[in-house]
């Protein structure tokens, strides 16, 4: 089995919740060393999420297998000396406060670029580290409004909000996963460190790449729920069922639909595949999908070429020959849990190379093991730790 890419590389993660976690996550799994260094009263908040999967939320489990936990107090002028010579000895901080506070706590970039001038910093945040309302709060649903992502979703009557988190993954974790190891890549040709900055409305507006440029190149905004993507292409839409369940035809070249449409013995239907403006013989595939169950129409996918899958719902995909085939679901034994925790495994695979599957540290569980690794004497450690700085 080959070694991980990142194995060697030290990350120390001050970030909470999902983005930062899911991308140090990320880090994790492809080997990196990643020290999740939490404040001392309740660490991530994520942890205390309902609904818990025993001690501690089934979401913090998910997102924080194969890292380790310090808890460090980094409001006190300690800690954050602590944490300072800690970033002295890694490759890669990344953080998701609201600008400024780094510089607040006395952590900020200047100083830690002082004490390691190849280190990587990567912030990632709402809306950057700076320009207008840089500073304010916000979560997923606000940069997906800014964006536009938002109102490109939902009915013509009203925008709705995404089932998944887009800007905090699509939008947060993605780019800073890229950017941390373009910076790395950078540094390994000039040994200099780098300021990754991160916005997550920015990067949720990237999303909307290419439906901008065809509303672009025809001169008219985006239409919610009628673009050909979105909803107003029958060849690229959702049909209910026989049996009330849905299948989903994204047929969208015509090459695909023609073969679609000749397989359930209907070619005229395909010259008609963007007729009405790209509307499509709607009318007619809600009458030809309605004719036979989900399951049978899955039967009709496997045995013909064409672009249509059925949806699955609730515990299904769990059971999806393709996903359970490559892994996709994972089982992290935790043994201060009393239980195997479920989660899905990270997308990028390294071909004869194994991610690890370690738990979900417990808060401040790797405190002293962290610290002695980076030369702290045992007594300066037993200090910190009877004046509350180190916790866990």
């Amino acid at each position: 089995m080959d070694a991980l890419p990142l194995q060697g590389l030290r990350v120390l993660d001050l970030t909470r919740l999902l983005p930062g976690p899911f991308a140090t996550l990320v880090l994790a799994d492809l080997g990196a060393d990643v020290v999740k260094v939490e404040d001392p009263r309740g660490g991530d908040g994520l942890r205390w999420i309902p609904p818990l999967a025993g001690a501690q939320s089934g979401a913090f489990h998910a997102l924080n297998r194969n890292k380790r936990s310090l808890a460090l107090d980094l409001a006190r002028p300690e800690g954050a000396e602590a944490f300072l010579r800690l970033a002295a000895r890694a490759d890669v901080v990344i953080e998701s406060f609201r600008p400024g506070v780094l510089e607040r706590l006395g952590v900020g970039w200047p100083a830690l670029r002082a004490r390691n001038p190849r280190l990587v910093l990567c912030s990632l945040t709402g809306y950057g580290q700076d320009g207008p309302g840089a500073g304010r709060a916000g979560h997923d649903l606000d940069y997906c409004a800014v964006s536009g992502v938002l109102a490109a979703n939902g009915t013509p009557e009203r925008p709705l909000p995404l089932a998944v988190q887009a800007a905090d993954l699509g939008g947060g974790a993605w780019p800073a996963v890229a950017g941390v190891l373009a910076a790395l890549l950078g540094r390994a040709a000039d040994g200099r460190g780098r300021h990754v900055d991160v916005s997550m409305a920015e990067g949720t507006l990237a999303l909307l790449s290419l439906p901008l440029a065809m509303s672009w190149a025809r001169g008219t905004p985006l239409r919610r729920g009628a673009e050909l993507l979105s909803g107003g292409g029958a060849c690229y839409a959702v049909y209910r069922t026989r049996d009330g369940r849905f299948v989903a035809l994204a047929a969208l070249e015509p090459r695909f639909f023609s073969a679609f449409c000749e397989a359930v013995g209907r070619p005229e239907l395909s010259e008609r595949q963007l007729e009405g403006g790209g509307a499509g013989p709607r009318a007619e595939l809600e009458a030809i999908f309605a004719a036979r169950t989900r399951d049978e129409w899955a039967a009709f996918a496997a045995e013909h070429d064409v672009c249509l899958e059925p949806v699955l719902e609730g515990e299904e995909p769990r059971a999806e020959p393709r996903l359970v085939a490559r892994g996709a679901f994972v089982e992290i034994d935790t043994p201060w849990e009393g239980r195997a925790m479920p989660g899905v495994a990270s997308p990028v695979r390294i071909r004869g190379a194994a991610a690890p599957r370690r738990p979900a540290p417990r808060l401040g569980e790797h405190g002293e093991a962290v610290l002695a690794e980076a030369g702290f004497p045992a007594d300066e450690i037993a200090a910190l730790r009877a004046r509350g700085i180190l916790g866990g």
